[in-house]
């Protein structure tokens, strides 16, 4: 096999050269087109590994429409819940044999979204995940016109799963003896938080319990901490809640500072149970009982969702039910009614 000219691109010719195939078979193979022999495939590939061939991606898409990247539109980016699911969506791009581009936009602002769409559109992105969890987010993106396929990451379609980890959470603390449980919920316009919120209510109910507070914050651990002294409140109080399914770790976080600031012990005084299963959850003191979601698998069904509508092929993808971690913020008790 013929090495190229040193500084000198690898083109198609090149490959066809060295694996003895014709420049139309190797484009073939490129677009990923059906009729080609496996083995004929499998000496294409080895012969572009071997050269070190890079497709160009603007010259592909001249011949298919398709560049093989996926656009991305996140808000909120700095948050736990958005900034991984960025990650799990690169990296399932990647597994898939496409690349990302981001383009940022504020939640609130429905134009900011739709330049965003727009941006991404021009660029020629093969199809756009959203995360940006919003509702509005998502109309807006819709009244673009894009012209691609469009999905969201934790969007309508995985609601289910976020009312599951809530009801595995208020599964764990009715087990573990409580009838009393409170909600510090998520923001209401968040698709995510008024699922888990939905999820709570509906599984308390099916327990045949009342909900003993409802609480609500933005995420973040400071709106933990500014709802502590009225959930310590509630807590001293007669029939007050023994245990509080909060919306996420990070404000789980703020509310275990807040109670011990208050003077109560979690889960002396009181259980609490979050949701993501952060990496910094089992280090909280104590550390936090909690229910974990499949991130990666949620992004790779975006992606195969985009490849498979931009390929018209099945995209089916399981994504594993919420699993619970139990550790130290939550404790077995005897009935106090």
């Amino acid at each position: 096999m013929s090495e190229p000219a040193v500084g000198r691109r690898v083109g198609v010719r090149e490959v066809a050269r060295a694996a003895g195939v014709s420049t139309q078979t190797v484009s073939r193979v490129l677009n990923e087109r059906a009729g080609i022999r496996a083995e004929t495939r499998q000496r294409v590939l080895d012969a572009m590994a071997a050269l070190d061939y890079r497709m160009n991606n603007a010259a592909r898409a001249l011949g298919t429409s398709r560049t093989r990247t996926i656009g991305i539109i996140a808000s909120d980016a700095s948050m736990y819940g958005p900034a991984v699911g960025i990650l799990a969506l690169e990296a399932a791009a990647r597994a898939a044999g496409r690349w990302v581009t981001a383009a940022y936009a504020d939640a609130g602002d429905a134009a900011s979204v739709v330049d965003a769409a727009r941006h991404l559109s021009a660029q020629g992105v093969d199809g756009i995940v959203v995360v940006a969890p919003h509702a509005r987010t998502l109309s807006a993106v819709d009244s673009a016109g894009v012209g691609v396929p469009v999905v969201a990451l934790h969007g309508p379609g995985a609601a289910e799963l976020q009312r599951d980890a809530a009801r595995i959470a208020v599964a764990h603390l009715v087990g573990e003896g409580h009838s009393r449980i409170a909600h510090l919920a998520g923001p209401e316009d968040w698709i995510e938080a008024v699922a888990r919120a939905e999820g709570f209510a509906s599984a308390a109910s099916e327990q045949g319990l009342r909900t003993a507070g409802l609480w609500r914050g933005d995420w973040t651990a400071a709106s933990g901490l500014a709802a502590a002294a009225e959930i310590a409140a509630a807590v001293r109080r007669a029939h007050g809640p023994t245990a509080v399914f909060v919306a996420n770790d990070q404000m789980a976080l703020g509310l275990i500072a807040g109670l011990a600031d208050a003077g109560l012990s979690v889960p002396d005084d009181v259980s609490v149970v979050g949701v993501d299963d952060n990496p910094d959850a089992a280090y909280y003191r104590p550390a936090l009982t909690t229910v974990r979601l499949d991130v990666a698998g949620e992004a790779a069904r975006c992606i195969a969702e985009v490849v498979g509508a931009d390929a018209d092929a099945e995209s089916a993808v399981p994504i594993a039910v919420p699993d619970l971690v139990i550790r130290a913020s939550t404790r077995r008790i005897a009935g106090r009614d």
